[in-house]
């Protein structure tokens, strides 16, 4: 039975410290399909509305990859912020995890 695996070389990404002023920042994290079936990414769900996720649609091939783009925005939100995006897929049982952090001056 073929079957696809998700992996990801970088699973965390540390924005540092971003200003409220600026707006919006984006990292967009690539996620490898290491099995040897198609990957469907079927959902990605963040842990915050203020975190909001673009994922690649069709189907990922044995081999290759696709991206998971992460939007977060600092309005009215100071401080630090950890922020987890939860990936389900055809590649995992249960969800494949990427964080987002930083501090919003």
């Amino acid at each position: 039975i073929k079957q696809a695996v998700i992996s990801a070389q970088e699973t965390s990404f540390d924005f540092g410290s971003i200003k409220e002023a600026d707006g919006k920042v984006s990292h967009t994290f690539k996620i490898d399909n290491t099995g040897d079936g198609p990957l469907v990414i079927t959902r990605v769900i963040a842990s915050c509305g203020c975190t909001t996720p673009e994922w690649t649609k069709e189907p990922i091939a044995p081999g290759k990859s696709g991206d998971v783009k992460i939007t977060y925005n600092p309005a009215n939100r100071p401080g630090a912020f950890v922020k987890t995006i939860s990936i389900y897929s055809n590649g995992k049982k249960g969800s494949f995890i990427l964080t987002i952090k930083g501090k919003v001056e």
